[in-house]
């Protein structure tokens, strides 16, 4: 069951699109994602808030992420926070089994 974390970093003047940059440019994404389990790490950017970026980071099972909460990389994360001085908001889902429902999929243009 696949768990997907919602991750609202916010800042001021910029630094939260400074971590993000950082954390591309600096190579750990690229380790998160090779990371076992790790489905999704990508950062968004929301129109309305240029103060927060919006992380979407997917893992196979609760096991994956807490391999990645025990990583080398996870200390990295939190200090790049820390320089930052970024607060978060966190969302977290669980995949559903059964997937989109077929009454739903009238609406989802591929």
């Amino acid at each position: 069951m696949a768990v997907t974390v919602n991750i609202y970093y916010t800042g001021e003047n910029g630094s939260a699109r400074k971590f993000a940059e950082e954390m591309t440019a600096g190579g750990i994404v690229q380790q998160i994602r090779a990371g076992a389990g790790n489905e999704r790490y990508e950062y968004f950017f929301p129109m309305e808030d240029p103060e927060t970026v919006l992380l979407i980071d997917s893992w196979r099972d609760q096991q994956a992420i807490d391999a990645h909460h025990a990583s080398p990389v996870m200390a990295e994360i939190v200090r790049l926070r820390d320089k930052y001085q970024l607060r978060m908001r966190v969302e977290r889902y669980v995949s559903d089994a059964a997937g989109i429902p077929r009454e739903d999929e009238k609406f989802i243009r591929t």
